[in-house]
């Protein structure tokens, strides 16, 4: 049996029945989308207003304005965001075929199955040779995760996968200097997704093997192939178990440092001008493309260790509201970030990406030192939101996108019900 068969064939059998645990977390992950979704859509009204109106297609613009804030979910064993791409995707579907809750929420879940498992058979050899996994892999999950809500067959799952495949795209060079289109990877994705399902429903007849062939998926986008992700299914477990959530409006390599920079302020009641410097040591992937300390522009401090850490000690937090001109401007900030050098930790790298950590120390001009590490910051599965925090959040993100505290009350309890009326749910969340 070909690679792409036995790949579809687990999946197929894994999709039937999900267990309890997984569509509550489905449903966790759905919350979470359609808050960093309506506060992205606000985010863009105000600064980028002209996309608002070229963006005409809606799962792109909600593609978009999912990852545009840099709050939305990822799985940092696949190094790559999930929802921006795959839920819009999703809800684009379901709305079009009116979809039941259960067909919404198994199409979630087997989308972030199938990019999960994408992503880490070709890391981290893919985001070496330069792709965004995001943009690549989030297009084969969006289609796959509408196959799936939409109950394909196998001769129909097979040929949108080759669809998706040939589809996927995106580049990490994207989101280099002041750049503000890195979000493009994941929304075109989205987008892509929902055409390469459409597709792919036809059942035309595609290669015998899109995953494994000599010019296919492995053999063109990684020099690290790791096809046992693509073929072994016996662990009972889901991938959507295994993604991250956000607290902090940044690249989530920053996120350790943040935290551990946080821990420390609380405890120490430090000031900027008590500071010497500043060393971060983490692992490899987390030093290239995140160590700079010329901040030009928002999207550029979101993707800096330097400045999360200056901010976090200025401000107390790394929220959306607290990347904004201002902070970029403030001048004990940009003091602060020039001070702060960023370092690869060999045990840190060796650790990686089971454990991706950071330690901070803080050196004070009075000869003090103080450090502090976090190897899982919050929102990783080995320390997750509550769900409290998690409505916390949404109420926060849908709250500056419009919506009212009654409307966001409503949103979560449809949500929590057994059979939610997604209709009700993205109408009350169109502002």
């Amino acid at each position: 049996m070909v690679l792409s068969d036995s790949f579809i064939i687990g999946l197929f059998d894994k999709s039937h029945v999900l267990p309890l645990k997984i569509s509550q977390q489905a449903r966790k992950v759905l919350l979470d989308y359609l808050g960093v979704v309506a506060g992205g859509r606000k985010y863009l009204k105000v600064k980028h207003p002209e996309l608002i109106e070229a963006a005409t297609n809606s799962t792109f613009l909600n593609g978009f304005a999912s990852h545009v804030l840099e709050l939305d979910d990822g799985h940092r064993h696949g190094m790559i965001h999930l929802g921006a791409s795959i839920v819009s995707a999703v809800l684009e579907a379901a709305r079009k075929e009116n979809l039941k809750a259960d067909d919404v929420l198994r199409g979630i879940v087997m989308g972030y199955e199938v990019a999960v498992r994408c992503a880490r058979a070709i890391q981290p050899g893919h985001k070496v040779r330069g792709y965004h996994v995001s943009g690549t892999c989030g297009t084969i999950g969006s289609a796959m995760g509408i196959a799936f809500a939409c109950n394909y067959n196998i001769e129909q799952l097979k040929s949108t996968l080759a669809c998706a495949v040939s589809s996927a795209a995106g580049v990490l060079e994207i989101q280099e200097q002041a750049s503000e289109l890195k979000p493009y990877n994941t929304a075109r994705a989205a987008y892509d997704g929902v055409l390469a399902a459409q597709i792919g429903k036809l059942a035309m007849p595609g290669p015998d093997d899109i995953l494994g062939g000599k010019r296919g998926f492995l053999a063109a986008l990684t020099d690290t192939p790791k096809s046992e992700y693509l073929t072994e299914f016996k662990d009972e477990g889901y991938c959507i178990e295994g993604i991250y959530q956000k607290v902090h409006a940044a690249c989530r390599h920053c996120h350790p440092a943040i935290d551990a920079t946080l821990d420390m302020r609380k405890d120490l009641n430090l000031k900027p001008e008590q500071i010497e410097k500043i060393e971060v040591h983490t692992y490899k992937l987390a030093v290239g493309s995140h160590d700079h300390t010329e901040i030009r522009g928002i999207s550029s401090a979101k993707l800096s260790t330097p400045y999360a850490v200056a901010l976090a000690i200025v401000k107390g937090s790394c929220g959306y509201a607290d990347y904004n001109e201002d902070n970029l401007n403030d001048s004990w900030i940009k003091d602060l970030t020039r001070k702060v050098c960023v370092i690869e930790d060999e045990s840190l790298t060796a650790q990686s990406p089971d454990v991706r950590g950071a330690r901070v120390t803080i050196f004070l001009k009075n000869g003090e030192e103080y450090e502090a590490s976090c190897l899982y910051p919050k929102g990783e599965p080995e320390n997750p939101l509550t769900q409290e925090e998690l409505e916390s959040k949404f109420r926060g993100l849908a709250m500056y996108g419009g919506l009212s505290a009654a409307e966001c009350d409503e949103v979560i309890c449809e949500i929590k019900k057994d059979s939610f009326d997604l209709n009700k749910i993205l109408q009350i969340c169109k502002k």
